[in-house]
């Protein structure tokens, strides 16, 4: 059984930092695509970023709004991806959550190709 387990999460003001964890067990592959994903009360889920498995370098991609100011990577031994928030702004307060799927590459960004998810944490963000 594949669990996704995330920490980090807290409360923060504009232009602070703040690291998201997210531990994955059970699954077969060794470094899965794994995504992060988030949602505001009231709005849908929202795809954030995406990792994809490799051995020595890990393609990445990020939606628009986060791009420069978030950064995705992993530990492969510890089974751990992170998200990196930098400058985090009101409009990034919202529950997080990462999801995993039973692929290595050509990662997706719809919530409904993802098999496996965490339980999420709240991040808020105040001015």
């Amino acid at each position: 059984q594949v669990t996704l387990v995330e920490s980090g999460g807290g409360s923060v003001q504009v232009g602070a930092s703040l690291r998201l964890s997210c531990v994955i067990s059970g699954s077969t592959y060794e470094s899965p695509c794994m995504s992060w994903f988030r949602q505001s009360p009231g709005g849908g889920r929202e795809w954030v970023a995406h990792i994809a498995g490799g051995s020595n370098f890990f393609p990445v991609r990020y939606t628009d709004s986060v791009r420069g100011r978030f950064t995705i990577s992993r530990d492969v031994a510890k089974k751990a991806v992170y998200l990196q928030m930098n400058n985090v702004k009101p409009d990034d307060s919202a529950i997080y959550y990462c999801a995993a799927d039973d692929r290595a590459s050509q990662c997706p960004t719809d919530e409904n190709e993802y098999i496996y998810w965490g339980q999420g944490t709240q991040v808020t963000v105040s001015s």
